[in-house]
């Protein structure tokens, strides 16, 4: 009888962990609203493939130059739950400045496919895939390529160019240090035990998507990143706080990390404070007028 009572209760909560990660978990994907076209700026729409033979959507917009493929590149990430239509302020930024643009769709997000669970490794993944893409059909393999990533975005940016040495650059806007601190929080938030709901939680997540969250999260990969990198981070910002960037810049070497905090603004509006786009025109080292 105690034996048909655990397992009974094992059921029960295998299925609450099933049904809290979908519910939490799932993705919206919405297509963008708008594209560069709207704006008078030409683009390129491309599909190009990643793993487990799925097919990524995304924007090429190439340096107003007869020379774009030695144009440094810069590679648009955006976070969870979003499509690479949340890049358009930066393209309108970015576009007219040398440089050229390469914005998707991670997996389950916008017009790319769709891929089970969505997860940072698989953000990390398709951003290589972009890079394999470009480096294969668009610029030289020695052009200078970067990332500005946002959330989600950034943090899997430092991961991929912690085994990956052609990112030169990063920026990452709302990038979290430890995937499990920002998902304990937000169950927290929802009012959930952490005994035995989270710590079951997260132990089944690294199950679903086949790592340990230790052994991925961005605050213990940084110091293997040789290149440069730039944090910036809201210091209201409530879904990722603001002490996850000061535990990147504890890990990142000193040498190549740096912050910027953005004091007026939280996560998602970090590029409407004033000086944003002088520190993104400082960093990479190109002009970028509003």
């Amino acid at each position: 009888m105690i034996l048909v009572i655990i397992l009974l209760v094992l059921i029960i909560l295998t299925l609450l962990l099933m049904f809290l990660m979908g519910r939490m978990y799932r993705n919206k994907k919405e297509i963008h609203k708008f594209k560069p076209s709207e704006y008078n700026i030409p683009f390129e729409e491309v599909r190009f493939p990643t793993k487990n033979n799925c097919s990524l959507y995304g924007w090429w917009i190439p340096a107003e130059s007869n020379l774009a493929e030695n144009n440094q590149t810069i590679l648009l990430v955006h976070g969870w739950n979003r499509n690479l239509g949340r890049m358009m302020p930066y393209i309108r930024q970015l576009h007219g400045n040398g440089f050229n643009l390469f914005a998707f769709d991670a997996r389950n997000h916008g017009s790319s496919d769709t891929d089970g669970l969505s997860s940072m490794p698989k953000f990390a993944e398709d951003i290589k895939s972009a890079m394999d893409y470009l480096f294969s059909n668009l610029i030289k393999k020695e052009s200078p390529i970067g990332i500005i990533g946002l959330s989600m975005g950034g943090s899997a940016a430092i991961y991929a160019a912690s085994t990956d040495k052609r990112i030169r650059w990063i920026i990452t806007v709302g990038a979290f240090a430890h995937p499990a601190e920002v998902m304990s929080l937000e169950m927290k938030r929802r009012h959930i035990p952490e005994f035995p709901f989270i710590k079951l939680f997260l132990r089944y997540a690294e199950y679903k998507i086949g790592y340990r969250f230790n052994d991925i999260a961005p605050v213990n990969n940084i110091h293997k990143v040789s290149a440069k990198i730039l944090l910036i981070h809201g210091k209201l910002d409530q879904t990722t706080p603001f002490e996850h960037a000061e535990k990147l810049l504890a890990a990142g070497k000193p040498e190549n990390t740096e912050l910027f905090t953005v004091f007026d603004k939280g996560h998602s509006d970090c590029h409407e404070s004033d000086g944003f786009w002088d520190i993104l025109k400082r960093f990479i080292g190109q002009d970028v007028h509003q």
